[in-house]
């Protein structure tokens, strides 16, 4: 699919003249979300587009999975998120001609996305086939501030000559959009494609409501829209799944039209129609009192809090300035309102994965919030540990003791139908584990506050059960897969091994700090001691002769991948066969690599610089995870033009749609990871001691960094120049101690530190990769 082509813009992302051919990878792209509503990019008048979307977190329908042989304990239902009613449609007639981008050439055609206002802009130059020229100037948000609504200002200013100007304003529900389910079981279909039943419908002379309930999953969604018209004659027409409010008037030359259009949404497991529909007709109540210019307002407060805590600079390169602010735009938008509900993996911007949350989320989205939005990453914590009975649920099937969290879900219930990829991929539990104790260890909040005390416990458990010491006394995990998913259903996986480790740690620290609560979930200090043995037991694979870290148990043995035959066969699963791959020496992602940053102190500085070497050479990323974690071990071994490579790729995933599916969806993960790869990366930043600690690298070709941190409930700004590094402690009244390179330094609010900048000191050359697998930059 082809990218739109973008200015290059610090603060906008500007399309200046709209293709029609890549509108399905700029509606991903111009979506706009705050977590609880999503809506994507697409044209005012709807026609042409890729794929229509308004979403809400949550809202979702079951629908049967079906097997060709059965198993035990495999997942009986999938769920899909669902499209719920699109309010942004506004068609413009001009003399009984429709604005048509597929029939007329448009003398101009921009679209902006302003990432200081948070809003999208259009503008439109036409002149009708009868001479008349009319601009069309709109401007659509989703406010961060009132979660459940989202606002357009339609203006239509006719030019040359009167004019008769109809707008027909449109909520519609029913419209058949994909759900991201690749099933031709036609019972799918059926569930999926009329999984809305209408429940009531509204009208007023200013616009009306529906209200809607999913036949299977029981969620009752309200729709309410209003409009505020300047200049025309309105009237309201409703039927079962169509609100549609038209707007006439008649202009002379250089008179307008203005339609203010607010839509608000609510949704309940278990209120009332009535109650779910007085919350969506309350929020638009609210934003018509607040008016479009109080909207505006309350968007542009909200980013300019976002900017002063969590702004990205890079002097060097422009292009990757404008995605890096583009990824934290989006990363803070994803969760900014999220309550009781995940991000999934493309957030509210498409329907990629069926709308499901996977690892991927505690991995990289929520370390990056906890960063920069503590109370965002908080909520989605909150929502994983709600989900602890459903974990626990699924430990009992596969006959472990503890919980395991669901692999691909949006309730917390495991509907991935493939076990080797996912139930098989039991490093999940320690990625949740380690979101929650990141979190603790960055704010100094109360673990349990979020229940993140019985996740770890429950965790630590799941591992205590699955594992097995041998006869030597060394402690294994056998049958598991780890990130990389072109190596499945191995034996000591070294990542998932160590992930493990950390986590019976973890989970015996937090008991030893709270031994009333750790009494309450039944820990004794005999099932504390029994973790902290097999953590001190676990085995980890080791290539005496390569000197490297087998990837899992015999993996420097397995065959080589011929690279250079199979350069033009990438994705490699979509060539061969899992058999073919599963048991060769080539990586979806990164795999061990990513231990080497997530588990850091499990290795030498010269293991970081072989095993880099080795797994490079051998990673084709045919995931959107693994140029993040590239680019930070990369920097970590003293390599940072390729950290920059890397993480280029990381932050042009989308704006670029480098891997072809951006139509899909915004890849919410790259995102998380875009940040931590520029911040980790490039600044060397890691989270997981006592004290924050900075080991910053400037690559060649730039000559500036900047970013800000929020720890401990203080705000850091740090800037790396060639002369070297300073942290400023803007916000917060202590003293903070940062490691710099090595060494303490305490911050102040009346005294920055400074650092000398140090050069890179590799242990080998730059790591070469397979044959045009090269970063994508």
């Amino acid at each position: 699919m082809t990218a739109p082509i973008l200015d290059v813009d610090p603060w906008l992302v500007r399309e200046p003249r709209v293709d029609p051919g890549t509108l399905p990878v700029a509606e991903s792209l111009f979506s706009l979300s705050n977590g609880y509503l999503g809506v994507r990019g697409t044209l005012d008048e709807v026609e042409p587009f890729g794929m229509r979307g308004t979403y809400l977190s949550g809202v979702y329908e079951t629908h049967p999975l079906s097997y060709p042989e059965g198993g035990y304990g495999q997942p009986e239902e999938g769920q899909a998120m669902l499209t719920v009613a699109d309010g942004t449609p506004l068609r413009l007639l001009v003399d009984g001609v429709p604005l048509d981008l597929r029939e007329f050439e448009l003398d101009v055609h921009e679209r902006t996305l302003d990432l200081r206002a948070g809003t999208l802009d259009r503008r439109v130059r036409w002149t009708t086939p009868s001479g008349t020229s009319v601009e069309v100037c709109s401007r659509r948000l989703v406010s961060l501030v009132e979660r459940s609504v989202c606002a357009v200002r339609y203006e239509v200013r006719v030019l040359n000559r009167p004019a008769h100007v109809v707008v027909r304003s449109d909520l519609a529900a029913g419209e058949v959009t994909p759900a991201g389910v690749d099933n031709d079981d036609p019972r799918v279909a059926e569930c999926l494609d009329e999984a809305f039943e209408p429940r009531a419908q509204i009208g007023n002379a200013n616009g009306g409501a529906l209200v809607e309930r999913t036949r299977r999953s029981g969620i009752t969604v309200a729709t309410a829209v209003g409009h505020e018209v300047d200049g025309g004659r309105v009237s309201t027409h409703v039927d079962e799944q169509h609100v549609v409010t038209t707007v006439a008037a008649d202009l002379r030359p250089g008179e307008g039209l203005t339609v203010v259009k607010v839509v608000g949404y609510s949704w309940s497991h278990d209120a009332g129609s009535d109650s779910v529909l007085a919350e969506a007709s309350a929020a638009v109540s609210s934003a018509f009192d607040l008016g479009w210019e109080g909207l505006l307002a309350g968007q542009r407060a909200a980013l300019d809090e976002l900017w002063a805590t969590a702004d990205v600079e890079v002097d060097g390169d422009p292009e990757l300035q404008q995605a890096l602010r583009y990824t934290v735009f989006q990363l803070i938008s994803s969760a900014s309102c999220i309550s009781g509900a995940p991000v999934g993996a493309k957030g509210l911007t498409g329907i990629g994965y069926s709308g499901h949350t996977f690892w991927d989320v505690e991995g990289f989205v929520v370390p990056a919030l906890t960063l920069l939005r503590p109370d965002a990453a908080a909520r989605l914590l909150r929502w994983r540990a709600a989900t602890l009975d459903l974990a626990r649920e699924r430990a009992g099937t596969l006959g472990l003791a503890g919980a395991c969290f669901a692999w691909r879900t949006i309730s917390g219930r495991e509907v991935s139908a493939y076990w080797p990829a996912s139930t098989a991929a039991m490093h999940v539990n320690a990625d949740i584990a380690r979101a929650f104790w990141l979190y603790q260890n960055v704010t100094d909040r109360d673990l349990d506050s979020l229940g993140g005390l019985a996740v770890l416990v429950e965790t630590a458990r799941s591992w205590l059960s699955a594992g097995h010491e041998d006869a030597a006394g060394a402690w294994h995990l056998y049958g598991m897969t780890g990130p990389d998913e072109y190596t499945g259903v191995v034996d000591d996986n070294v990542f998932t091994n160590l992930m493990a480790r950390r986590n019976l740690r973890w989970a015996a620290d937090a008991c030893e700090r709270l031994p009333e609560r750790a009494s309450e979930l039944g820990v004794d200090s005999a099932e504390a001691s029994a973790w902290r043995s097999a953590a001190d037991a676990v085995h980890v694979p080791w290539d005496e002769r390569l000197r490297v870290h087998p990837m899992n148990d015999n993996f420097t043995t397995y065959r080589e991948w011929p690279f250079e035959d199979e350069r033009d066969h990438y994705p490699v699963q979509e060539h061969h066969h899992y058999a073919d791959f599963y048991r060769r020496q080539v990586l979806k992602q990164a795999d061990l690599v990513q231990a080497l940053w997530w588990c850091r102190d499990e290795f030498t500085a010269e293991e970081v610089a072989r095993d880099l070497d080795y797994y490079e050479a051998r990673t084709v990323r045919d995931s959107s995870l693994s140029a993040a974690v590239q680019a930070v071990v990369c920097a970590q071994a003293q390599h940072p033009d390729l950290a920059l490579r890397y993480l280029r790729e990381a932050a042009l995933v989308d704006l670029r749609d480098v891997r072809g599916d951006t139509p899909n969806g915004l890849h919410l993960a790259a995102v998380g990871g875009t940040w931590l790869a520029f911040v980790a990366g490039l600044g060397g930043l890691r989270e997981d001691h006592e004290d924050l600690e900075l080991a910053p690298l400037l690559p060649s070709s730039l000559s500036r960094t900047a970013y800000s941190v929020t720890w401990r409930g203080s705000l850091l700004r740090v800037e790396t120049t060639r002369e070297g590094t300073t942290v400023t402690l803007v916000r917060g009244e202590e003293p903070v101690t940062v490691v710099v390179d090595g060494a303490p330094l305490s911050v102040t609010p009346a005294a920055p530190v400074h650092a000398p900048l140090r050069d890179p000191t590799p242990l080998l050359d730059e790591p070469r990769q397979p044959v045009g697998r090269e970063p994508r930059t």
